[in-house]
Formats: structure tokens, sequence, C-alpha cells
């Protein structure tokens, strides 16, 4: 299955919170939150995901890739539990 995850970071916890969404849907469906001492990469990818969300000049191309990398972070984590 190939799935898009959407990823978050509660800063409070230090933990990066996974979910999905269906295509079409407005609904997000929470999966799981992931400490970052659990996955120090994905959760250092998820900030900088999230940070250029922030940017002044938001970059779509740049967001894309940064999201992937976090896809694939995240797939790699779920294999090697």
């Amino acid at each position: 299955m190939n799935n898009n995850f959407l990823f978050a970071v509660d800063t409070n916890t230090e933990e990066v919170i996974v979910s999905d969404s269906p295509k079409g849907s407005n609904k997000v469906n929470f999966i799981e939150r992931i400490g970052r001492n659990d996955n120090e990469m994905l959760y250092h990818a998820a900030v900088t995901l999230t940070s250029i969300t922030k940017a002044t000049h938001f970059d779509v191309a740049i967001f894309k890739a940064m999201d992937k990398v976090c896809q694939m972070l995240y797939n790699k984590h779920k294999e090697t539990r």
C-alpha cells in the first residue's frame, strides 16, 4: 500500500505526529506519535518540513522534496519496528 502520510511536530513533547487523509477527503486519521529519542532523523526532518511552510517565499518544489524525505524516513521507521 502506498500511503501518503501527514507530519506535524509537537514541540512541547518533542514528538512527530503522524496521520493520513484519504484522497478527496478532509478527514484526518491519527496514526501515531514518535518521540524525538525514538527517531531523531524523522523528528528533524519534520521540523524542517514545518519551517519550510513558514518561509516568507514558500517554494512548493522544496516542500515536496522535504515531504518525500519525511515519507521515506517514516516508512523506514515502520520497517524496523
